[in-house]
């Protein structure tokens, strides 16, 4: 056991639906198949929160993309460009030392 207390259990996807359907379809106590699979109640109930939230799409994975972060990093691309492009216009719109404009 030494040197396991900071590390997190990590359950994959299927592990996960099968413990909220253990409890939705199942009839089964959330207390009593939390025990069984050695997990605590209350990681069971995030779960089925949040498998009744966004259904079949719930608990992507890692490496898998929801919608919301990869807009949120298009819009974080999208920025950066746009700040780029102002610094370019300030360069390029400042008159020139002869006077002459551009």
């Amino acid at each position: 056991m030494a040197g396991e207390e900071g590390k997190k259990k990590r359950f994959n996807r299927e592990f996960k639906i099968s413990a909220v359907k253990m409890v939705t379809e199942g009839g089964h106590k959330a207390a009593e198949v939390a025990r069984s699979l050695g997990i605590h109640a209350n990681q069971l109930y995030n779960w089925k929160h949040k498998f009744s939230d966004d259904g079949e799409k719930a608990f992507p994975g890692k490496g898998h993309l929801t919608e919301l972060a990869a807009l949120r990093r298009k819009l974080r691309d999208v920025e950066m460009e746009r700040d780029i492009l102002k610094k370019a216009v300030g360069i390029f719109s400042k008159p020139t030392e002869n006077g002459t404009g551009s």
